[in-house]
């Protein structure tokens, strides 16, 4: 029991570290209270419209379907037929947006008819909704001869067409453009092969007709590595010639090589053709080593 007179508690002094932990937490609340504030203000100032489950640009532009889109327009567009005229602009009017012009800056004359078609690259623009299509189209041109028409020429040509994707599916929005499709050089960066490995190259080139002259049937297995399946030709062609061979430098177990080849067609037609392969080391149950064929790049 207590005296009279005696408080019932005392005051002890508190530790130079309580002081400071008591005011960094304090310190700390009021940092993250004042954070919170600050960024619910910028978020009036500078909202944010856009949901974050909304994938927006180009990511999602439906690419597939702007090809198939531009390839069958292309092919409408590059055929035509003065004695139906009717025709293309029906075609036309498959993939070109309501409301435009089906004759598509034809002046009625002439005909040509396009037989194959290409799509190429798809460039989106930076708001995610319109595109152009790169196409290559075979064309063959007609020549009227008193009341007939005789095929002239076959031609490759290459169109830019402009799409968009409405509210339902992807459209062809105006007329596309020719473009020219010359030949380029090779890039300075092209990947090489390695360095030639000149003794395996010599010690494989026998192993390297025997596969090819099996590749051309139906089951070169028997010459390949173990475990790898490689699909034979079914007797399209016939192995004529190693008219190139060449293994590279590597491990011990696995090699990169190349090879030219001639292919014995129909009649008197042959066919150079360059492969690359992987060669895999593999040793018998008597222990010799083999270099064999594991894949046809």
């Amino acid at each position: 029991m207590l005296e009279p007179g005696q408080t019932p508690w005392s005051t002890e002094p508190e530790s130079s570290f309580s002081t400071w932990a008591r005011r960094f937490f304090r310190g700390l609340v009021v940092v993250v209270l004042l954070l919170a504030a600050i960024s619910g203000v910028r978020s009036w100032i500078w909202p944010n419209n856009t949901p974050a489950n909304v994938v927006t640009g180009q990511s999602n532009f439906p690419s597939d379907e702007a090809r198939a889109v531009a390839t069958r327009y292309a092919v409408s567009y590059l055929s035509w037929d003065e004695d139906n005229p009717t025709a293309r602009a029906k075609a036309i009017g498959l993939d070109l947006a309501s409301g435009m012009d089906t004759t598509a800056g034809w002046n009625g004359k002439g005909r040509q008819a396009a037989s194959q078609a290409y799509p190429g690259e798809v460039k989106v623009d930076s708001s995610g909704v319109a595109a152009v299509v790169d196409v290559r189209v075979l064309t063959r041109s007609y020549v009227k001869r008193g009341a007939a028409w005789a095929a002239s020429s076959d031609s490759w040509v290459r169109l830019s067409v402009p799409v968009a994707r409405a509210a339902s599916r992807v459209v062809v929005s105006g007329p596309p453009m020719y473009v020219p499709d010359s030949p380029d050089a090779l890039p300075d960066n092209m990947p090489e092969a390695g360095a030639l490995d000149a003794d395996l190259t010599k010690a494989t080139e026998e192993d390297a007709k025997a596969f090819f002259t099996a590749y051309a049937g139906d089951n070169p297995s028997a010459v390949t590595a173990p475990g790898s399946t490689i699909r034979g030709l079914g007797g399209q062609v016939k192995f004529g010639e190693l008219k190139d061979w060449q293994v590279f430098t590597g491990n011990d177990d696995e090699r990169q090589a190349t090879a030219v080849v001639t292919w014995d067609g129909a009649g008197d037609t042959t066919l150079d053709q360059n492969y690359t392969l992987t060669l895999r080391r593999t040793v018998a149950t008597d222990g010799a080593q083999r270099w064999q064929v594991a894949a046809v790049g």
